[in-house]
Order: structure tokens, then C-alpha cells, then sequence
């Protein structure tokens, strides 16, 4: 189904073509000429409905779009209700070359159609990315197969400082570390064994050492971008996950996604695309029990951000998300605001919640966030200290992958693992957590 509904909609961009000059993905541009509802509200019924939020005064279909400096012009994520079936699927290409060839007969000005990712995450998430003209996007909204228009917005991974491995003995201790245990990492030798963890993010500098020849290149997604982590937070992130020296489950195996540029800065339909190879290739990974995935990343509120990221848990892909960095309400982001995700808040050594993690009742839990020791580029034995969500939510994407390995019948469960990983994490250690925050913090289980 996606191959001929991808060509079909190549097809229909050639011939609808007036100019096949295209400006390339453009970052942090200000467009007004749209309207602020282009991507909402959608009827919530039998057809499509939102993740679940837990925020009681969110509404998860309205986000602000005039005005914001974070989305991509011209570009749009679209997504078929799940009612539709394939048939109607495979002919939207021909009801827009029918649109096209409509607007030429009256000679009014047609721009370049042009496709950029088709999506299919299981089967409650299929759609495509594209650029539209304002026109068209009109129309989309009318149509009665489309769910959803939204803008292609940027997002951006959510590391704040550079400034040990403190975080590994604090999610191994029930109190607060001391001199006795603030370097003790106390853990089941099989940590992680037979599971992969996605890192979607940055890319990863694979040939570490730290990663003992575990890491491997997966998917680059952005167009242009080399199969390289020149950036450091993708590696950063992976090497608290399943790293030798630094990570929580040392034996997992890491597997690289690249979805962010450079500048640490990428789009949300090359997020979604991500998403749906990391889910793909999970399901086709008979070498492993299970898999997981993290993504520390995030920015303005995106629904269909969300509902890519709830279509792979519902299909059994676990997903660690980090908080966010802007100390507000995480309600307010995405992927932060998906409540079958993990969304993980960051903390101190001393069990304090860090000054620049979110709060709020979309936070499930915490982990060590502020000044994390951890794996780096520009060569294999390179390391860094970070501090921001992004490290947080690693620690928790790494506890999962060691919990399965230590109780397989976790395995694609994300629901049932999510509670279990809440089940035996601590209750009441933080301090200076706000109102309608939870008090949670992220343990392991180990019993000396």
C-alpha cells in the first residue's frame, strides 16, 4: 500500500508542477498567510480520536500557529482518519491532481506540490508530508477523508548546560547518595541483554568504544544529512542508555535515528518518519526480546506528533520522552503531553527537581538530569557532561530496556511495563516539586 500510494503521489506532484525550482527545508520562519486553525479542532468520534491527556484544561486540538518563529513554510503533515480505507488511500493522488488541474483551467496560480514522506505507523497513523500551496491546504481541510492538517514545525533536542556518573547510582539506591554511594552503581549483570533501545535524535557516534561494537546506524531522515552524529546530544543520550561506562542497561544494543540536523533543530514529519522506522524495524527484529525507544526531544504542541507517538506504543514500542526544559507545564509540548508515553522530568544529586526541567501532571516520573556524565563525539573514547531533560529521559529508556530483560514477559507490553517501572520506583524522595506534580523517581529494584 505505501509504495503505490508514494508513487502515486510523486506522480501527481510532476505533473501538477509549474516550477520544479524548491527551496530546501527552511528553519525558524514566520508565515501569517495562513490561517491560525489550519491544523484544528477535529471532531473527536468514531473516527479519530486524541491520546490521551492529562492536563484538565488542555485542549489537545488548538495550538497557536500565526505568529510562531518554529514552522516550516509551506510544509504540512496530513493524516487520513483511520476509518478510511486503503482503496480511498491509494486514490488521494488523483483528487489532487484533480484539484491542480482545476486551478489551471481558471488560471490561477498553482505552486509546486511536493511530497516529502508518506506514514504508516500500524493501523490507526497513516498520512504524508508535503508542501502545499495555501489553496490546497483549503481544501485538504474540507476534505472528508483528512483528519488532520498540520504544519511541518521545528522541534529541537532539549539539552541545556555542558558541565558524573552520579545518575546510574542514584536510579540504584532507595535514599539520597553519599559518600559511600555516590559512585555505586548497583545492577543485575544481564542489564539489558536481548533488547534495543532507538535512539531518535542527533544520530549516534557508533564506532565508540563505550558502545563495544552494539551501536549501529539505523536511518538518516533529513534530506542531506550525512550518516555521522555531528552534533554529540544523540550520542550523549545513547551512552546513558546502553553504554559500558555510562549507561543503565550496558547490555542493549543502540540503534540510530537521525531526525535532527546539525544545529540540533528538525522538523516534525522527519520526527514522525523516524518514529515509523524505529517501529518497523522493531517488528522485524527477531533477534531481539523487545525493543524501546527514546526520544529527547521536543517543542510547540503537535498532534500529529502525539498521535505517531501513540500509534507506536498501541503497536508495542515503549517510549521514553524527555519533559522539556523551559520550566512550565509539560502539559503545553509534545511528545511530552502523550500519557501512554514515559514523559521523564529531570532532578539533582541532592533529590531536588533541576531548575530548568517541566512539571505538571503529563510528568510521569523523574530521573537524573543535571550534570550527566556521558558518552560524546569527535573521537571513540569522548565524553561530555549535559545537563537538561534529554539525560533524564535516557535513564528511564535504559531502566526499561533492563527490566525487560530481567522479566520478559514485559516484552512489547509498553502499558504493562510502564506500570510496572512506576510500581517500584520511589515515592516522595524529590524536593520542590510543584503542585500537581508527581513525586516519582525512577529506580531500578536492586536488592543488595
Amino acid at each position: 500500500m505505501k509504495v503505490s500510494f508514494a508513487a502515486g503521489l510523486v506522480f501527481a506532484a510532476q505533473l501538477c508542477s509549474v516550477s520544479t525550482a524548491f527551496n530546501p527545508l527552511r528553519f525558524f520562519l514566520d508565515d501569517n498567510s495562513f490561517s491560525p486553525n489550519v491544523h484544528g479542532p477535529v471532531p473527536i468520534g468514531d473516527d479519530i480520536a486524541a491520546p490521551p491527556l492529562n492536563h484538565p484544561s488542555q485542549k489537545p486540538y488548538e495550538t497557536d500557529v500565526e505568529g510562531s518563529s518554529s514552522i516550516t513554510n509551506d510544509h504540512y503533515i496530513v493524516m487520513f482518519k483511520p476509518s478510511v480505507d486503503k482503496a480511498k488511500i491509494n486514490s488521494h493522488h488523483e483528487w489532487i491532481q484533480h484539484q491542480h488541474h482545476k486551478r489551471s483551467l481558471d488560471w490561477q496560480d498553482v505552486s509546486t506540490f511536493l511530497l516529502k514522506h508518506t506514514f504508516e505507523i500500524g493501523d490507526s497513523f497513516m498520512g504524508y508530508a508535503a508542501r502545499f500551496s495555501p489553496w490546497l491546504v483549503n481544501e485538504l481541510k474540507k476534505h472528508p477523508d483528512i483528519a488532520i492538517v498540520e504544519p511541518d514545525r521545528v522541534m529541537h533536542v532539549t539539552a541545556e548546560q555542558r558541565f558524573a556518573p552520579w545518575g546510574l547510582a542514584r536510579v540504584s539506591h532507595r535514599d539520597r547518595l553519599g559518600l559511600s554511594t555516590f559512585t555505586r552503581y548497583n545492577y543485575n549483570e544481564t542489564a539489558g541483554e536481548g533488547v534495543t533501545a532507538y535512539v531518535i535524535d542527533t544520530g549516534v557516534n557508533v564506532n565508540h568504544q563505550d558502545f563495544e561494537g552494539r551501536a549501529s546506524w539505523g536511518a538518516t531522515i533529513p534530506n542531506g544529512e550525512k550518516d555521522i552524529d555531528n552534533h554529540g546530544h544523540g550520542t550523549h543520550v545513547a551512552g546513558t542508555i546502553a553504554g559500558k561506562t555510562f549507561g543503565v542497561a550496558k547490555n542493549s544494543k543502540i540503534v540510530a535515528v537521525k531526525v535532527m540536523r546539525a544545529d540540533g533543530t528538525g522538523t516534525t514529519s522527519d520526527i514522525i518518519k523516524g518514529i515509523e522506522f524505529a517501529f518497523k524495524e522493531s517488528k522485524k527484529d527477531e533477534d531481539s526480546v523487545a525493543s524501546v525507544a527514546n526520544m529527547s526531544l521536543g517543542g510547540d504542541a503537535s498532534l500529529a506528533l502525539d498521535l505517531a507517538v501513540s500509534a507506536a506504543i498501541k503497536g508495542g514500542l515503549f517510549f521514553a520522552v524527555a519533559a522539556g526544559n523551559d520550566a512550565e507545564d509539560a502539559c503545553n509540548t509534545s511528545p511530552s503531553r502523550v500519557s501512554s508515553a514515559m514523559t521523564v522530568g529531570a532532578m539533582t544529586w541532592t533529590d531536588g527537581i533541576s531548575s530548568f526541567s517541566n512539571h505538571g501532571s503529563c510528568v510521569d516520573i523523574f530521573a537524573p538530569g543535571s550534570l550527566i556524565l556521558s558518552d560524546w563525539i569527535g573521537s571513540d573514547k569522548a565524553s561530555m557532561l549535559l545537563s537538561g531533560t534529554s539525560m533524564a529521559s535516557p535513564h528511564v529508556a535504559g531502566l526499561a530496556a533492563y527490566y525487560i530483560s530481567l522479566e520478559p514477559s514485559l516484552a512489547n507490553k509498553p502499558a504493562d511495563l510502564k506500570k510496572y517501572m512506576l510500581k517500584y520506583a520511589l515515592t516522595d524522595k524529590l524536593e520542590g516539586i510543584p503542585e500537581g506534580t508527581p513525586n516519582v523517581l525512577a529506580f531500578n529494584n536492586f536488592s543488595e
